[in-house]
């Protein structure tokens, strides 16, 4: 059993850190403060190819394995969590649903632009009524002779309301099943639909130099082969997508806790108290041990889970796992690194204290923790 990473994989990693900390950290903290989606980033993140990393190349994407893609999130995450969303949700829940379910019409009409960057694509998911009950969509597409017409509206969706948005992924509702239940569709909505209104949200907490959007739909009028897959395939592929953008979720977590706890362990060696670095105090250095323990096993956790992705066996399981793990993982490595930068921990200087405010995103997004344990306890009777 090898834990050791390919050749290919230890250069993209060398890369992007090396990206991540020249391009991106030196603008972080200002974007975060203005609420400023970067397109200059964004395009930049796409000319080295971290759009569309696990697309075969015949669609314009990089053909490398998830553990590949992964990294790349990580890195990002590293440095700054924002840039890392854009990449991650333009993955996993942008080009994913379209590469893995999309017609080979869908494919060549959407996927080249979306792995080079020029464009982003949303998951029209989450509804202000329907959060972790997904089924309960309100959000309609009834079929009109040839065309669908969706009604309804979704927010906090990633990616959906920049200049660059083509194309939205969205889940509406296309009738009842025999149970009585919802029946799902999912539907690819060009971002310049008639009758769509994409408004971008501000005020947040957290993630603030990512795009997140509200949208309206009023009778958005879609050709018939408009609907990705089959009628009633919805809910099967947002279960899909939700499973992979997990992965994604994860490795922002690893990443982040990597970045604090880099932060903190520099921070501790510079700051003197009593006469000497604090890192020589005994209180210091088991705090340390304990977010570096925990950031190791996190690792190997999200990296498993990405290996059976790789490899076609299920990972279900332990996508909610590596999700659920990493994000909490995170949640303690920040607070520990806030702690040991005390007072200066909480000032926007530092970029500790932006990191505290991202994580608690990852504890709610793509399924709260507490939908994570309830996915896992449900594997374990299989």
């Amino acid at each position: 059993m090898s834990f050791d990473l390919t050749a290919e994989q230890n250069i993209l990693r060398q890369s992007v850190r090396e990206f991540a900390e020249k391009e991106i950290r030196p603008v972080a903290r200002e974007l975060d403060a203005k609420e400023e989606f970067s397109y200059e980033l964004t395009r930049k993140m796409g000319e080295m190819g971290l759009f569309g990393i696990f697309v075969s190349p015949e669609y314009g994407g990089s053909g490398l394995d998830y553990v590949s893609y992964i990294i790349a999130v990580e890195e990002i995450a590293r440095v700054d969590g924002s840039q890392a969303a854009t990449v991650a949700a333009g993955n996993s829940l942008g080009i994913g649903p379209i590469y893995y379910f999309g017609s080979e019409e869908q494919k060549k009409r959407w996927l080249p632009k979306l792995c080079t960057g020029e464009m982003l694509a949303g998951f029209g998911l989450t509804e202000p009524l329907a959060g972790s009950d997904a089924g309960s969509s309100r959000t309609k597409a009834v079929l009109d002779g040839n065309e669908w017409v969706i009604n309804g509206s979704k927010i906090f969706i990633t990616n959906a309301a920049t200049d660059i948005t083509g194309v939205i992924v969205v889940q509406a509702v296309t009738g009842k099943k025999s149970d009585g239940r919802n029946e799902l569709s999912c539907f690819l909505v060009p971002a310049d639909a008639p009758g769509l209104t994409r408004k971008a949200m501000h005020g947040k907490m957290m993630w603030r130099s990512s795009n997140t959007a509200e949208l309206y739909f009023d009778d958005v009028r879609l050709p018939k082969d408009a609907i990705l897959g089959k009628k009633g395939d919805g809910f099967r592929q947002m279960l899909s997508t939700l499973d992979g953008g997990r992965l994604s979720i994860g490795a922002m977590g690893l990443g982040g806790a990597q970045g604090a706890f880099d932060l903190a362990l520099r921070y501790a060696q510079e700051r003197r108290q009593f006469g000497q670095p604090i890192f020589d105090f005994q209180a210091i250095q088991f705090k340390l041990a304990d977010m570096a323990m925990e950031i190791e096993a996190a690792r190997n956790l999200l990296y498993k889970a990405c290996w059976l992705k790789d490899n076609g066996r299920p990972f279900g399981k332990y996508a909610a796992m590596a999700k659920l793990y990493c994000s909490e993982v995170m949640g303690r490595v920040v607070d520990a690194a806030v702690q040991i930068h005390g007072g200066y921990g909480l000032m926007q200087d530092y970029d500790v204290e932006r990191f505290y405010r991202d994580q608690k995103l990852l504890t709610i997004g793509e399924g709260t923790s507490e939908i994570q344990r309830l996915v896992i306890a449900r594997h374990l009777k299989d």
